[in-house]
């Protein structure tokens, strides 16, 4: 079996993810100080420039994965890399000519994050095309790792780079990490099919199509709707786990950077090991196994004190959280891709997506909501509850069956039995 560095184009193609995530690190940062300080933002205006960055998730998430599956991915990967150069690089443009505001900052992210969206469906959907089946698990987590890595690292270099050059500036470097990886992936040669254009039919048909091949599915309606949950409650911990732990543990701004960075090496580490347990376990039990770890390992979390303990507690919630997504993501993304046809990865990819990203926009402010009503620590338990009930869920659901054998099959007996006739056309590609 060949090894991912000798899959053509898959080194620059994991390159081009690596420069993109790094540069994302370093935007993400120099915005927020770019509304909150630079142009003076209240907090209500803070939250809707953050806001326009993830509603396109929630609005044209399906509409994206319809798009991506008429259309070739590598194309729209460049061209969506290209077009994001040009609205980054227009900020300190507008910002030099004194003509940069909150409205006009809030089209400028909201737009980005329609490029984003649709940059992220096609390369979901693009490394099955680019890597052999049996190496889609290890493809995946090596593209993951590189994100871990990036979220680790990025931060930092971000505060020395705004620090330097100003929030503005900054942002004109990840116009340039934009602009590497396009060019980084106009040059991977890989197999990139034309959609046939005989098979298209109206977009209400192509998006219920989407939908159901994904939650009809036998085994990728409960990933997906556990996935959904997960996020949910996922959401609500990470949101109260700021101000309980500045409030209520004390650990201080260092404290938070330093439970992040024990967050990033656990997905490195889960990164690493993915592979080898899927093997082990398969793919069912895989996934069952490190949903429930995610869940439990916000234990030491929610019973953390104020204390000497405080920072250790809290750092080991977090590397036994991303350990184990940075171990069960990348099999659940290897599956779903094997699972399902090539010209219905993207409506699969965005869908799931644009669904779990909805959670998030759901779950951050309902915990903001328990901790504020009640208290810090019952919205905690909230969230640690709902994570353990969703991967119980998963574990008494079909996907228990889920083996690396699996075939991509669009056959009906991968439908649950009451629904395969309404998309019966599935068996005959």
């Amino acid at each position: 079996m060949p090894r991912l560095v000798e899959v053509p184009g898959y080194v620059r193609f994991w390159t081009a993810s690596a420069v993109s995530a790094f540069g994302s690190q370093v935007t993400g940062l120099a915005l927020q100080i770019l509304t909150a300080v630079t142009l003076s933002a209240s907090a209500t205006e803070v939250g809707i420039v953050n806001a326009a960055r993830w509603a396109p998730y929630l609005l044209f998430g399906l509409v994206a994965g319809v798009v991506v599956d008429r259309c070739q991915r590598k194309p729209m990967m460049v061209g969506t890399d290209l077009a994001r150069v040009v609205l980054l690089g227009a900020i300190p443009l507008l910002y030099a000519l004194d003509q940069l505001s909150i409205p006009a900052l809030c089209l400028f992210v909201f737009a980005f994050g329609v490029l984003s969206l649709l940059f992220e469906a096609a390369t979901q959907s693009y490394v099955p095309q680019l890597v052999p089946k049996e190496l889609l698990n290890a493809g995946y987590a090596r593209v993951e790792q590189a994100g871990a890595v990036a979220g680790s690292t990025g931060p930092l270099i971000a505060g020395v780079l705004i620090k330097i050059m100003g929030a503005p500036l900054a942002v004109l470097v990840d116009a340039l990490t934009y602009l590497i990886s396009g060019l980084l992936l106009a040059s991977v040669k890989a197999p990139d099919a034309v959609p046939s254009r005989g098979t298209r039919r109206s977009l209400a048909d192509e998006l219920r199509e989407g939908l159901a091949w994904v939650y009809r599915h036998r085994t990728l309606a409960s990933i997906a709707l556990t996935s959904h949950a997960m996020l949910l409650f996922n959401s609500m911990v990470s949101t109260v786990f700021v101000v309980f732990a500045l409030h209520e543990l004390k650990i201080g701004e260092f404290g938070l950077g330093a439970t992040y960075a024990f967050a990033s090496v656990g997905a490195i580490l889960g990164g690493a090991l993915s592979g080898r347990v899927a093997k082990r376990l398969d793919v069912g039990a895989t996934l069952i196994a490190f949903r429930l770890l995610a869940a439990i390992g916000w234990l030491p979390l929610v019973l953390a004190e104020r204390g000497p303990w405080a920072l250790a507690s809290v750092s080991l919630a977090f590397f036994l959280v991303s350990l184990a997504i940075g171990t069960e993501s990348p099999v659940e993304m290897s599956y779903r891709q094997a699972v399902t046809p090539d010209r219905l990865r993207g409506r699969m990819n965005a869908t799931i997506r644009s669904m779990n990203w909805g959670m998030v926009a759901v779950g951050a402010p309902l915990g903001g909501v328990l901790a504020d009503q009640v208290s810090y620590r019952f919205a905690l338990w909230i969230g640690l509850s709902g994570a353990v009930i969703q991967a119980l869920a998963l574990a008494a659901s079909r996907t228990r069956r889920a083996r690396t054998t699996d075939e991509l099959s669009c056959s009906t007996s991968d439908l649950a039995p009451d629904r395969a006739e309404a998309t019966g056309r599935e068996s005959k590609d």
